[in-house]
C-alpha cells in the first residue's frame, strides 16, 4: 500500500539513515535486513518517520530510547500509534534495553508478527 508522505520529513528521513542509533543497526544489519520481505528503514508515513516499516506484514517497528518513558514522549507516542493503526498499520515497540538484552526474543517477536520462521531467513553473508 503506498502511503501519503510529508515531503518536508524526506531530508530528515535521510539523515536518520545516516544516523542509526547502535539499537537500530543491530536490529537491522543483524536481523531485519535477513527478513524474506522488504524492510524500509526510517520510512515515511504520513506525518511521520517511522524506524522500520514492513509493507507486507504492515508492520511498523520502534526502537525506544529512555526519552520516551517521559510523560510528554508517552503521550505523542499514543497518538502517533494511533495515527498509524488508523492507517492500518501494526506498532511494536520496543526499547533499546529490550534490543540489548533481550535480542532473540524481539526478533522471534518480530517473525512472529510476520507469520515468519526463522529457517525462512536470508543466510549471513
Amino acid at each position: 500500500m503506498q502511503y501519503n508522505y510529508n515531503r518536508n520529513l524526506t531530508a530528515n528521513a535521510r539523515e536518520l539513515r545516516k544516523n542509526m542509533t547502535p539499537e537500530e543497526k543491530h536490529l537491522w544489519y543483524d536481523f531485519l535486513k535477513r527478513l524474506p520481505v522488504t524492510v524500509n528503514r526510517q520510512k515515511n508515513i504520513g506525518d511521520h518517520i517511522v524506524d522500520f516499516y514492513i509493507a507486507a506484514a504492515r508492520l511498523v517497528i520502534e526502537i525506544d530510547g529512555k526519552q520516551h518513558t517521559l510523560p510528554e514522549h508517552r503521550a505523542a507516542d499514543e497518538k502517533r500509534d494511533f495515527e498509524l493503526r488508523q492507517l492500518g498499520n501494526r506498532v511494536l515497540r520496543y526499547t533499546n534495553e529490550d534490543i540489548q538484552m533481550r535480542f532473540g526474543a524481539v526478533c522471534q517477536n518480530i517473525l512472529q508478527q510476520c507469520r515468519l520462521t526463522a529457517d525462512m531467513l536470508k543466510p549471513v553473508k
